[in-house]
């Protein structure tokens, strides 16, 4: 069938999967932590197998999880995105302006007496999301075209502001005010590899898969059977993914609850709020759902990977500002999958669709 012919996407309906995904990810976490606590060897061959400071399992799980997102979205509409000013705009204030200074302020509030997670949240604050947002934003319904294009805004941005950001948070601002310095130390090169390895590989792999899909069978048969073959393995990668990033740090998370707890205060406020902004400023610039909810989401999350990289390279895997880092996705992921749900009740409530019923 040609591509001028082709009927237009099906309507997003939720998988028995998609619909378990909350008790799925509360398992993934537990048998994660009871690995890391039980297993303690796991993450010592987890550790050894590091390639510039990018975990190699935890690689092929994120673009495992990454690659059948991507692979949904229709390039050819991204264009249309592209000259949507205030969603840019918008993003762009929300993910470099607001999230970094919000999470200064809850970190110094909610840890004053703690050095150490609160050097690990600013640093959680300045890792802009890149990866696992694919997920939250598509089980939210929102824009893939516009969330392809947000992320890559963020990779280009991250590579050039992450390390001159975290100058500034942890080193000029806290003099300003007279508070404790800390820094860090991470070149650009190495938020580029971060990048290239989270976004460019998966995002190659599925524009080309999408281009050579549609070239030889047809828009279809790609959206209607190669489309449904693959998806289910996002969720795949994405459990995997959990599994390991909690089975890294176990024994810490389980032996110290009361720091974590004491970390997770914060980035409970931090997601919570991040997200509200990003669905008031849709909704205030009539950006419609799907639009409204990919800032959302786009706003609310956080490049972890790159985060517990930067803190491990800086300060040491046992480090405070480590296993707050690892905290990050404890708390993003339920949090986020939350927010899936309340992103969905809102498109009935306050922009009167519904986007799984078609």
């Amino acid at each position: 069938m040609s591509m001028r012919t082709a009927p237009a996407a099906p309507p997003r309906t939720l998988s028995q999967l998609d619909r378990l995904l909350p008790a799925w990810i509360g398992i993934a976490m537990v048998a994660g932590l009871l690995l890391g606590r039980f297993v303690p060897a796991l993450s010592d061959v987890l550790t050894s197998m590091e390639v510039g400071g990018i975990s190699l399992p935890i690689a092929l799980g994120l673009l495992v999880m990454m690659y059948p997102v991507l692979a949904k979205v229709r390039y050819d509409k991204v264009a249309a995105v592209t000259g949507d000013t205030r969603l840019h705009v918008s993003s762009l204030v929300l993910n470099w302006l607001v999230g970094p200074a919000l999470m200064f302020v809850l970190a110094w509030t909610f840890l004053p007496d703690l050095p150490e997670f609160r050097t690990g949240l600013i640093i959680v604050g300045l890792a802009r999301c890149i990866a696992m947002v694919v997920i939250w934003n598509d089980l939210a319904c929102g824009d893939r075209e516009a969330a392809a294009v947000l992320i890559a805004i963020n990779s280009v941005s991250q590579v050039l502001a992450f390390s001159l950001l975290g100058y500034f948070y942890l080193t000029v601002l806290p003099g300003w005010l007279g508070l404790d310095t800390a820094g860090i130390d991470i070149s650009m090169g190495q938020i580029a590899l971060n990048v290239l390895v989270f976004l460019g590989v998966p995002l190659v792999a599925g524009f080309a898969s999408r281009l050579l899909g549609e070239r030889t069978r047809g828009r279809t048969w790609y959206e209607e059977r190669f489309l449904p073959a693959v998806g289910p393995w996002a969720l795949y990668g994405l459990l995997f993914t959990i599994v390991l990033l909690f089975a890294l740090q176990g024994d810490a998370v389980t032996s110290r609850p009361l720091d974590v707890a004491r970390i997770a205060l914060p980035l409970l406020a931090y997601f919570a709020i991040m997200w509200a902004v990003g669905m008031i400023v849709g909704k205030t610039l009539g950006l419609g759902y799907a639009r409204t909810t990919t800032l959302a989401f786009t706003a609310a999350g956080n490049n972890f990977e790159l985060a517990i990289a930067v803190s491990i390279a800086t300060f040491g895997a046992t480090s405070g500002q480590a296993l707050a880092g690892v905290v990050g996705p404890l708390i993003e992921v339920p949090v986020l999958v939350g927010l899936v749900y309340v992103s969905l009740g809102a498109a009935r409530r306050w922009f009167g669709v519904d986007p799984v019923a078609g």
